[in-house]
């Protein structure tokens, strides 16, 4: 059985941020430096699934950029209003065919009675088979929804490069080290991984191509 769902929000977000430092000089070594990493979030929304999927494989600039030629189109993005557009308008938006599948995938779904308000009171485990159970949504998608969406405090994505090249970094792992050590690194984060993570993103963006010394 999964423990109780246990959330971050702004009002504990530094203090986990201060604990999980008092565990781990690496992660302390980053707050000294950068100081404290915004806390980051995103509406539970059909849009935010949207970007989430654009993301996918891609810069963060380029789904960007696809999303808001998305809500020029549309206005509003919804699951009405996307499952109207033809495949000549998703690709002028810059959605590539096969994300646009996958994002009237989910709109379907929604439609026919997936709700994303049931998710603020599911399980971790719960709302990752459900969602995986989509075409085009895997862990990382759901990963990241987790964590900006519903604030879900005790996840870490193993499928994003940027989160794993900063903690073999910090903590000085080869770069072939497999998901089995970085899991173990991981592990020494809980019941906060997520936390953690943004922390990891943080030290990626402040200085992407440097170690801390």
């Amino acid at each position: 059985m999964q423990d109780a769902i246990r959330i971050f929000d702004p009002g504990n977000f530094q203090e986990v941020c201060d604990e999980l430092a008092g565990n781990d000089p690496a992660l302390k070594k980053i707050l000294d430096v950068h100081q404290y990493p915004q806390m980051w979030s995103r509406p539970n929304s059909y849009e935010t699934l949207v970007h989430i999927i654009l993301e996918q494989q891609v810069s963060l600039a380029s789904a960007l950029a696809a999303l808001k030629k998305l809500k020029e189109k549309l206005t509003e993005i919804t699951p009405d209003k996307i499952l109207k557009l033809t495949d000549e308008e998703m690709r002028a938006c810059y959605v590539s065919r096969q994300k646009a599948g996958y994002i009237r995938g989910l709109a379907g779904a929604i439609k026919n009675g997936l709700s994303l308000e049931a998710m603020y009171t599911m399980p971790d485990d719960a709302i990752r088979e459900l969602l995986t159970g989509l075409k085009g949504i895997g862990n990382w998608t759901v990963d990241i929804y987790l964590i900006f969406a519903l604030q879900r405090a005790d996840i870490f994505p193993y499928g994003d490069l940027a989160a794993v090249n900063a903690l073999k970094r910090i903590k000085e792992l080869p770069q072939d080290a497999g998901k089995d050590i970085i899991a173990a690194v991981a592990e020494t984060w809980k019941p906060n991984r997520s936390i953690a993570t943004m922390i990891l993103w943080h030290y990626y963006l402040s200085s992407p191509l440097k170690r801390i010394v």
